[in-house]
């Protein structure tokens, strides 16, 4: 081997060191949780976590840049995608029996830098939902005031005409951030009560504006005179729906509280699916008559539902769909701003961010360098970037971490169950689940068809088959996206590739369907894995490619400096690698004192298995 390159037993503890996993012992925390929660709790719980943020932030963008009245379409298409990411979440919290974040559940069933990346996108979600929602708060509160503080800031500073930037400089949503995150800083929390009047005046805001803007609806804001019912056409409404996906992904408050069921396995999927087919409905018939009470192209979208109704001559509708629109982004604000720091202080706890943002105040038990560094960084982001830009940004980030949530699903399917250490209620089950089949062994009916998997290392197939399943789903998508306009491909070609892709979807899919799987008894689970996250990845992925190509340039920036902070600072102070060294220098200097007289150390060392073997091992 060539001087100073590495070895293969070098590269195969590095690729060790990426995958190393938290343990369920590490993350398990006594609770004194009682199931109480009923099917429709968890429904009314999800209900009003998902109301608000697409209400108010995303409606008016999606229906002014992207889909038109079509916006209605890009809603259901959102709606059905975050059905999917919903399931998948739900079985995500039920595997890993604490309470926590996507960060927590990635570094469980993963490893460690997949869950690096999900905190690192999480933290971009985190600075977006906060810049969004203080320029949605500034927006509505200069409706009320007629709009002079805008004025007066164009007039004042000037007008910046710069890609990404906002067209004026927003005081009003830094001077908000600032305010919110010193408030969050001396411990307030949002609490219960008001988490429930926000929900109530949001509710009957919603329904104000569909009975009214039902009596305010012209069609003839749908006419080829405006433009159409899709002025932007099949791209316009996948982007929109892309968009709009982060409408949806407030049912992590049905999943987290999963706990609390009393009938988890029946009372998440069903409050998962009412409360999402709810709110998609109220969405759809806002979108419906928004669009009708005025032309799609005239809305304003950073205050598109009070600027309808001052459109209209009813300045007083205006003014009460502006107040309730104030009272849900205070909330979400600080909802917002008191998640983030903590996210980060987890990754710093963990050694994977810098240990100055794990410090924690004793007496408030926030994360105070947390909270004063971020929350400067989402007052300058609000100050200057874009409304539309944001809400991109944001939806790229949270698709990737569901596409994420899905592979994780997967995986763990195939894996043997951890072996309980109490007797539990379900001990009498034992003798059964020993008898049952062992994960990722082939079905029995399908071992004489495909016999030539069973020669493969136990789960080696499966470790395939999924790499396959995510390559393949990406190439199919970006056929159906980039066929006709980057690829360039002649007919042959894109058929050939579209057809080629396909079936190695499939393929992957049956090899998958066809070994054992684990299963629970107490926790949700997904139905039809691996159809189902399937399913979730390649929608996922198709959404994620209608986004803007400058979004996915300034994403993948985001990403690579995640990457170097990962591979500069993380990986040599993680909690996890420093724990390893000491157990592997003490195996290393054991086998080298029994096998030194008959092989180099080199050799035995080379022995530990390789990043396949991790992905196939139990």
């Amino acid at each position: 081997m060539a001087r100073g390159l590495p070895s293969t037993a070098s590269l195969g503890r590095f690729c060790q060191k990426l995958n190393w996993q938290k343990t369920l012992e590490e993350t398990t925390r006594e609770t004194s949780l009682q199931r109480h929660l009923t099917t429709l709790d968890l429904t009314l719980l999800g209900v009003g976590a998902m109301t608000g943020f697409g209400l108010y932030v995303f409606m008016g963008i999606v229906a002014k840049a992207m889909a038109g009245p079509a916006v209605l379409v890009s809603l259901s298409v959102a709606a059905v995608a975050s059905l999917l990411a919903a399931l998948c979440y739900a079985e995500f919290r039920g595997r890993v029996p604490t309470t926590g974040s996507a960060y927590l559940f990635t570094y469980v069933s993963m490893g460690e830098l997949w869950a690096f990346l999900i905190g690192w996108n999480m933290l971009l979600r985190r600075l977006i939902i906060g810049t969004a929602v203080a320029r949605t708060w500034s927006g509505y509160l200069n409706a009320i005031f007629s709009h002079r503080i805008r004025s007066f800031i164009e007039a004042h500073v000037g007008i910046l005409q710069v890609p990404f930037l906002a067209q004026y400089p927003d005081f009003l949503a830094a001077g908000i951030i600032l305010l919110v995150s010193t408030f969050v800083f001396c411990g307030v929390r949002v609490s219960s009560w008001l988490n429930r009047t926000v929900c109530a005046i949001s509710l009957v805001v919603i329904l104000f504006i569909i009975i009214l803007g039902c009596v305010l609806a012209c069609p003839h804001n749908w006419s080829t005179e405006e433009g159409g019912f899709a002025p932007f056409g099949f791209s316009g409404i996948m982007a929109g729906a892309a968009t709009c996906f982060k409408a949806f992904v407030g049912f992590g408050a049905i999943s987290a509280s999963s706990e609390e069921a009393q009938n988890p396995k029946r009372a998440v999927p069903m409050a998962l699916s009412i409360s999402l087919g709810l709110v998609a409905g109220a969405y759809i018939l806002i979108s419906t008559v928004l669009t009708l009470m005025v032309p799609w192209h005239s809305l304003d979208p950073d205050w598109a539902l009070a600027d309808a109704f001052y459109q209209r001559g009813y300045s007083w509708v205006g003014f009460i769909v502006a107040a309730g629109a104030i009272c849900a982004m205070t909330t979400l604000l600080l909802s917002s701003l008191t998640s983030l720091p903590h996210i980060v202080s987890d990754m710093a706890a963990d050694g994977l961010f810098f240990q100055v943002f794990a410090h924690v105040h004793p007496r408030t038990q926030v994360p105070m360098v947390g909270i004063l560094v971020f929350g400067v960084i989402i007052a300058f982001l609000a100050l200057l970037l874009d409304h539309e830009a944001l809400v991109q940004f944001h939806s790229i980030s949270s698709m990737l971490v569901y596409t994420f949530t899905a592979m994780s699903i997967i995986m763990p399917r195939f894996q043997k169950a951890p072996p309980s250490s109490a007797p539990g209620p379900a001990s009498p089950g034992g003798t059964e689940r020993a008898s049952a089949p062992e994960p990722r062994q082939l079905r029995p009916a399908l071992r004489p068809h495909l016999s030539f998997l069973g020669g493969c290392r136990t789960g080696a197939a499966v470790a395939w088959a999924l790499g396959v399943l995510v390559a393949s789903a990406i190439t199919l998508d970006c056929v159906l996206v980039f066929g006709d306009s980057a690829l360039h491909l002649p007919l042959w070609g894109y058929t050939l590739l579209l057809l080629l892709s396909s079936v190695m979807f499939l393929l992957s899919l049956l090899v998958l369907g066809a070994h054992q799987q684990q299963h629970g008894q107490d926790t949700f689970q997904v139905p039809m894995v691996p159809l189902t996250p399937a399913l979730s990845i390649l929608l996922n992925i198709f959404l994620m490619l209608h986004l803007s190509s400058l979004t996915w340039l300034c994403f993948s920036i985001w990403l690579l400096i995640g990457l170097v902070v990962y591979f500069g600072y993380g990986i040599r102070h993680s909690k996890e690698n420093q724990r390893e060294q000491p157990e592997f220098t003490a195996t290393r200097d054991s086998l080298e004192e029994t096998v030194q007289p008959l092989q180099p150390p080199s050799q035995s060392v080379a022995q530990e298995p390789t990043l396949m073997d991790q992905l196939a091992s139990p």
